[in-house]
């Protein structure tokens, strides 16, 4: 089952190469020249409130996207980013506010007047993560028509697709990382390798959100996780933390305070590990592909363009391997939250 799902990630990653080798070639030519390298690669990398795909000539093919806003003098207020947006210079700023609010050129949304609003506008990652969220749910949903009209037969369709990720989650993520105890915690489980694999190999399309290299949406996922396991800790779990079996009594203040932080550490490390591998990876692509406009040579375009092909090729495996991680640690987490242990096993 371990290698019908490798063949699976690798058949997968080899389409999503394919478009992505051809988009990113088509779309980084036609990048202003006077743009720096940085202000190259960070306009790819961050949010916006308008998300944009590629440029024709000097025409930016953009999706205008709603911008909300909520101030206690002005009340609940609805625009689309298009009305905050310079044409000519495709660039946000005071000069183009709209109705006494601007975005400037850092996503930053305020008020001309100085006054305090709240930002709820559906920005780039924010409209990703909704396209994400579609996608895994009509899967799984076909997935689950196909079981419910044909019964146990074999896998068509999203089926064949979902099948093995399944038994794959269930029998060496959940089964073997959890214990007895871990069919309640395999929609979990499930939900977020769905969720962030599907994330991470969207991300790597030209025009794409960098959603999974968004650390406010890993910060959630990490929350999630230490919420479930801590909500699930037995009481030889919480004994551990704070009453450590086995540990000499000068010491057990300090051992507390150990095992006290490393419930915040645990999280912490999903959220880093999945933020870093995803937004370096494509910094890593976007410096290659702005080294061809710094030295506006053939020979660096050519070499590149290699570089660019071989490095996405590894960030589609890494994509996989960041969702099979996180998935992998959150099952251990919670198979240390919920075993039992006999009390001969701590001396």
């Amino acid at each position: 089952m371990t290698r019908k799902f490798l063949a699976l990630s690798l058949l997968i990653s080899a389409l999503l190469l394919s478009v992505s080798s051809a988009v990113f070639a088509s779309s980084s030519e036609t990048e202003e020249s006077n743009e720096s390298p940085t202000e190259f690669i960070m306009h790819h990398v961050k949010d916006s409130h308008e998300w944009h795909f590629f440029n024709i000539g000097h025409t930016h093919v953009t999706l205008p996207l709603p911008v909300i806003t909520y101030a206690a003098d002005r009340g609940l207020e609805f625009y689309m980013s298009s009305d905050f947006q310079n044409h000519d210079t495709h660039l946000f700023g005071e000069e183009n506010a709209h109705n006494g609010i601007y975005i400037d050129s850092h996503e930053h949304l305020g008020r001309v007047d100085g006054g305090s609003i709240m930002d709820f506008s559906i920005t780039k990652n924010v409209a990703m993560m909704f396209l994400v969220i579609g996608l895994v749910l009509w899967i799984t949903l076909s997935a689950a028509r196909h079981y419910k009209k044909n019964g146990a037969v074999s896998p068509k369709g999203a089926a064949s697709i979902v099948e093995p990720i399944v038994i794959f989650v269930r029998d060496e993520i959940a089964e073997k990382a959890i214990g007895p105890k871990y069919k309640k915690f395999v929609p979990y489980l499930l939900t977020l390798f769905f969720f962030i694999w599907i994330g991470n190999l969207l991300g790597l399309m030209p025009g794409a959100a960098n959603l999974t290299g968004n650390i406010a949406v890993t910060f959630t996922l990490a929350i999630l996780t230490f919420i479930l396991v801590n909500i699930n800790g037995n009481k030889d779990y919480w004994k551990h933390v704070f009453a450590t079996p086995g540990v000499p009594a000068p010491l057990l203040p300090i051992i507390v305070v150990v095992e006290f932080i490393g419930l915040f550490t645990k999280p912490f490390a999903l959220m880093v590990r999945l933020f870093v591998a995803i937004t370096a990876g494509h910094i890593v692509i976007l410096a290659f592909i702005a080294l061809v406009f710094i030295f506006e040579s053939y020979a660096i375009g050519v070499v590149s363009t290699l570089m660019v092909t071989f490095i996405n090729m590894i960030e589609l495996l890494v994509a996989t391997i960041q969702a099979y991680v996180f998935t992998l640690f959150t099952a251990m987490y919670i198979g240390g939250a919920v075993a039992e242990h006999a009390h001969d096993d701590h001396h």
